[in-house]
Order: structure tokens, then C-alpha cells, then sequence
């Protein structure tokens, strides 16, 4: 890649993207889109839609903030939904601060990152384009000239809305400038840009003893006062707070409730009337969407405060649980990895998938449902088949416990013990067991964690080792099972043949002495018992086959071992069981023979060319297995 000609496209594409005129103009450009006139709310709402929206089981999945964000669809549902669609649309929910509660490194601060950076990107497009007047401090929407008994002419010409004054600053430049020529008032396109202060701020709070609420609202310059004669001249006030720079876009309030009290009244007006009071001036509007994020104790404490009611009735809290869903805890983790340095260091399947179980387990709470116990909760959890459960069950599962997912390990810990592993022995590659036994030296460590949760979390892990076992087993079960395959296809037309006379209520032929026999049954359930299917279930389990056996017969497809995923597990697993044997031979044996050097590597080849192993780890898993089946 010529990296100095992207360079120049980049520059290229930027000033393409530079506009200059008039009011006039602007109104001109406004009859031919009027999207520039659109709210802040609106701005967002639009932004998170033009990345595409798809509906999976009535529920709506925001692509959006699928690269950033793992395992929390319902929660951005909700809050696409409840809050940018309706503040989108005028509502009153746009008067309201947005307030992300939830536990911490749940995710709150990366949401509105993605926001923030989703908006300059989205300010880059003709569709959300920004328009303000040239050279205002606070970006001011061109639309502010226009007089209020003039607006409705223009609402309906354009079919827009205009709310809002001007500011102190342009009001006096409108007078002295250009004669209250409105016209002829240069207007810009502008980019949002939170590095240039354009239309997204930030505020953090430090210590309230020196921070000043010139922060927010912008202060006097005392240097111009001399000059201009008085404190309320436009021209001798800097309009450089937060609040001023963040007009037209979002406005991030971080760890908000830490805040003095002091600064949170100047929200009070800004989120019910859409202005703020700052220095010795009439009050001044802006159109920002103000978002804000803390964490459960501190809301509580908030809310506990009967002073903080006012501002309390204009928030609306947005819970931001914690993940819950073991495949998604993996993403986050590789993700964190991936920004590191470490990438040299080859992680073995299943690394992160044991340390996402434990994380996963922390968080969930104990079901009253009959049957239901934290594994097989993780596991409806993650999308996988339980038997005996159905989808119903998931949604009232999930219905059950409303804060769930908002206590346990958060994902910090767990990296951060992940990173340990990485760099404490130097080590080529890590392993789950690797992972585990981090994790486990780690809970000594946890300031926060009590003598009864280390108990508990210390049983997580050992749950999580013992599902690690089953993978590890299953891995070279398949790998193994693939030098046997035709074995395989050979007891699933074996398999198939029964079902159908029994189902048929026929009796069977023996292909050697063409005699008439009973369906073998003892074969049928040393299968079916593979993947736990009751004496009860049987019936039913074989009648499913068959009829998927006729919908693919209808539709001209074959029936093969591949195409029914659980009996395909069955089969293998019952030829594992009968392998069982061979592969401890074959595991253990530290001389192993000819033949067995010869299976050994025809596993350990297909584990590094189809299962993502390296040579160190797929040895390690061999060696494993080999001692647990030998136990």
C-alpha cells in the first residue's frame, strides 16, 4: 500500500467535503434536502440506522455497534428504541440526560466512544452533514436568524422545525457586522470533531474545590474587559465550555454523579428548555444530547439524596449489564488481546472459552424453574439446545431476575489475569488450564471479593475445568474419529435402517443369511444415549429423523452423516466410546510403535490444520486427554 498516496486521498476527500455561502445559500440547499436541519437526537438516531438494522426473532440487532459491543443486543435495543428513536422524533424523552448505570468495565465508557466516533465519521457524509454559522464559538445553527415571527413561513416552506436563539456572540455580530443583513451571513459546513472541540464535548470531574463551572459554561476574559468595557459584552466572554463546544452533537458527562452539585444545575434548564445560563447574558440554547454513565452504588446514593429529585426526574437510566453470554465473553477477550503487543504468543482453543465460562457463571443468578441449574442457563444462554427446555423457558429465564448480569467477575479481571499468563513464563503458547490456574491465583488477590464469593468462584472454576475437559475431550474425539470415518458412516446407515423399521413397525433383514430379525434396539439406544435421550424421548427422536429423512427426500437433497448435527454427535461419541481404548493406548504409550506413532500424527495434523492448534498445544492436548480417560 502506498501509505503517503492514501495520505493525499484523505487530504482530497476533506476538502471536497468544504462548503461556504450564504444564508441564502443554505436556504437554498435546505429545499433541496432539509436532513442538515435535523436535531442532534435525530442526527444519532439516523447515524446508528445507516449502519443497518436486522430483526432476528422480534428482536432488532443494531449493526451499529456489533464491532464494539458483544453480547448486549437487548440492552442497545432498548436504548435505541426507548431513548434515540423517540428523542429522535421529538418526544419528551429528548429533555431527558441519558444515564448509563451498570457495573464497572461493563461497557458504558466504550458506548459512547463508539457514539462520539460514529458521529465525526457520520458528519463526513452528505447525509449527516452540519452546517453553522462562520466563525461562532458554539456552531451555531444558520436556522437561529431567522425571526420568530418569521419561523412558521419558513417550517412550512421547508418543511422543517426551527427551535433555538442565537447566541450572545452572533447576536452581536448580526448587528454590527452585517447590519442585520441576514442573507448575506456566512455559512460553513463543519465536521464534528472531539479532538477539535466541534460539536462533541467532554467533562470529567476532578477535584470540586478547583474545578470551575467555566469548565461547562465558558468564562470571562478578563484581559478584553478593559477594552470592551463590560462583562456582558459577547466579545469579552470566551463561549469554550463543554457545554458551548458540544451544540449540534453529543455531550459526554463522565463519571456523572461524582460531580459537585454545582454542575448539575446548569442541567436542569439545559435538558427541559434547551439552554443553559452562563455569564451575564440571556439564557443560551444548544441542541446537544447530553449522555452520561456511573455505576449502581453511586446512582443508589444519588437517588437516595431527596435534593437530587429534580434532576432525577430528567434522566432516564439505561441499566448496562455485564455480558452473559459465554461465545461474546470470548470476543471481548480476543479483541483486548488483540490490541496488545502479544499476539506472537499462539492461545489454544478453548483458552478464552474456559475463562469466559467462569466470568459468565459469576454473573448469572440461580433459577426457581424445575430443572434449570447455572450450566444449562450459560448454555440456553449462549444460544446452545438443552434438553427438556425451549425457547419459552429462555425468555422467562431471562425475565426472571431483571438485574442480572449487573455483579460478578468483570472483564478487566479477567484479562488482566490472562495477561499474567501471557507474560509470567514466556512461554510459545498457553493453554485453558493456563488460564484457569491464573484466574484461580488471582481471586487471592481481588480486593473486593469476600471469603464466601472466593468459595463460590473458586467452584466456577472447577466447573469451568470440568467443561474444559469435555472439549478437550471432544476435540480429539473428532480428530480421532476422522481416521475412522467410514466406520462412522457405515453405524450411521446401520443407525438409519433400524429407526426406519422400527418406526415402520417391520422387521429387518440379515444381509449374510437373509433371515428376519427384530430392530436392534440395544444398538439404537447405545447411540441415543450419547446425547441424553430418555427411554421416553426415543420415539419421538426417531420420528424426527425420519421425517427430516423425507423433507430432504421431497426437496431432491441426500440424507448423510453430516446434515443431522446431534445425531452426527452421537454417532461419533458412540464410535469414541468403542475407540476409547485405542486412544489411551495411543496417548499414553510414551514408546509408542509404528502404527501408533503414525495415528498420533495423523490426529496431532488434522488438531493444527482444522482445529486451530499449534504443535506445542495439540501435544499438551494429547497428553491430556490421554490422562483423563486414563483416571
Amino acid at each position: 500500500m502506498d501509505l503517503f498516496r492514501r495520505l493525499a486521498e484523505y487530504r482530497t476527500e476533506s476538502e471536497k467535503l468544504a462548503w461556504s455561502g450564504t444564508f441564502r445559500d443554505y436556504i437554498a440547499l435546505l429545499r433541496r434536502d432539509p436532513a442538515p436541519a435535523m436535531t442532534a437526537h435525530a442526527r444519532v438516531y439516523d447515524m446508528i440506522v445507516s449502519h443497518g438494522v436486522e430483526e432476528i426473532g422480534g428482536h432488532k440487532r443494531y449493526k451499529f455497534f456489533e464491532r464494539d459491543i458483544y453480547g448486549l443486543d437487548r440492552t442497545m435495543e432498548k436504548l435505541v428504541e426507548e431513548y434515540f428513536h423517540s428523542a429522535a422524533r421529538r418526544l419528551d424523552v429528548r429533555k431527558r440526560i441519558l444515564l448509563l448505570m451498570g457495573p464497572v468495565s461493563g461497557g458504558k465508557s466504550t458506548i459512547v466512544t463508539i457514539l462520539k466516533r460514529g458521529l465525526e465519521q457520520f458528519a463526513r457524509t452528505e447525509r449527516g452533514a452540519v452546517y453553522a454559522i462562520d466563525g461562532c464559538p458554539m456552531h451555531e445553527d444558520p436556522l437561529h436568524l431567522i425571526p420568530h415571527e418569521l419561523r412558521p413561513d419558513f417550517e412550512k416552506e421547508l418543511g422543517i422545525r426551527i427551535e433555538g436563539n442565537l447566541c450572545p456572540s452572533c447576536q452581536m455580530r448580526l448587528r454590527t457586522e452585517f447590519n442585520d443583513d441576514i442573507e448575506n451571513v456566512p455559512v460553513a459546513r463543519v465536521l464534528l470533531s472531539e479532538e477539535n472541540r466541534v460539536g462533541i464535548g467532554t467533562f470529567s470531574p476532578s477535584d470540586p474545590k478547583s474545578q470551575d463551572i467555566a469548565d461547562l459554561t465558558g468564562s470571562i476574559d478578563f484581559s478584553t474587559i478593559t477594552e470592551f468595557g463590560s462583562e456582558s459584552d459577547p466579545r469579552a466572554y470566551r463561549f469554550d465550555g463543554e457545554l458551548n463546544k458540544a451544540n449540534r452533537g453529543l455531550m459526554e458527562f463522565q463519571e456523572m454523579l461524582k460531580c459537585d452539585e454545582k454542575f448539575l444545575w446548569n442541567l436542569l434548564s439545559l435538558t427541559q428548555e434547551g439552554n443553559f445560563k452562563a455569564g451575564r447574558f440571556a439564557l443560551i440554547s444548544a441542541d446537544e444530547l447530553i449522555i452520561a454513565h456511573t455505576n449502581e452504588s453511586e446512582y443508589k446514593a444519588f437517588i437516595s439524596n431527596k435534593k437530587n429529585e429534580a434532576l432525577q426526574s430528567r434522566m432516564i437510566v439505561m441499566p448496562v449489564p455485564y455480558n452473559l453470554k459465554v461465545s461474546d465473553e470470548e470476543k471481548i477477550y480476543s479483541k483486548l488481546i488483540g490490541q496488545s503487543d502479544m499476539s506472537h504468543v499462539h492461545i489454544a482453543p478453548h483458552a478464552l472459552r474456559s475463562a469466559a465460562i467462569f466470568s459468565i457463571l459469576t454473573r448469572l443468578k440461580e433459577s426457581k424453574k424445575q430443572g434449570m441449574d447455572l450450566v444449562k442457563k450459560m448454555r440456553l444462554y449462549d444460544g446452545e439446545e438443552v434438553e427438556g427446555f425451549k425457547e419459552a423457558d429462555l425468555k422467562e429465564l431471562q425475565n426472571e431476575h431483571t438485574d442480572e448480569g449487573m455483579s460478578g467477575i468483570d472483564p478487566r479481571y479477567v484479562i488482566n489475569r490472562i495477561s499474567s499468563a501471557l507474560i509470567k513464563h514466556d512461554l510459545p503458547c498457553i493453554n485453558a488450564l493456563d488460564v484457569l490456574r491464573a484466574l484461580k491465583d488471582g481471586l487471592d488477590q481481588h480486593p473486593s471479593i469476600t471469603k464466601e464469593e472466593r468459595e463460590k468462584y473458586l467452584n466456577f472454576i472447577a466447573v469451568a475445568r470440568k467443561e474444559y475437559d469435555s472439549l478437550a475431550k471432544k476435540e480429539v474425539q473428532k480428530a480421532f474419529v476422522y481416521s475412522f470415518e467410514e466406520s462412522a458412516r457405515t453405524l450411521f446407515e446401520n443407525y438409519l435402517d433400524n429407526i426406519e423399521a422400527y418406526c415402520n413397525w417391520a422387521k429387518m433383514k440379515d444381509p449374510l443369511t437373509g433371515e428376519e430379525m427384530d430392530p436392534d434396539e440395544r444398538l439404537m439406544r447405545s447411540i441415543e444415549e450419547q446425547i441424553g435421550v430418555s427411554e421416553n424421548a426415543k420415539k419421538a427422536f426417531r420420528e424426527e429423523i425420519l421425517i427430516r429423512i423425507s423433507a430432504y427426500s421431497r426437496k431432491g437433497k441426500k440424507f448423510d452423516y453430516s446434515t443431522h448435527e446431534r445425531l452426527r454427535e452421537a454417532i461419533e461419541k458412540k464410535l469414541f466410546t468403542d475407540l476409547k481404548d485405542i486412544v489411551k493406548i495411543t496417548t499414553s504409550t510414551k514408546t509408542p510403535d509404528e502404527n501408533q506413532l503414525k495415528r498420533i500424527n495423523e490426529v496431532t495434523k488434522r488438531l493444527i490444520d482444522e482445529h486451530g492448534y499449534c504443535p506445542v498445544c495439540s501435544n499438551e492436548l494429547m497428553r491430556y486427554v490421554g490422562s483423563l480417560l486414563n483416571r
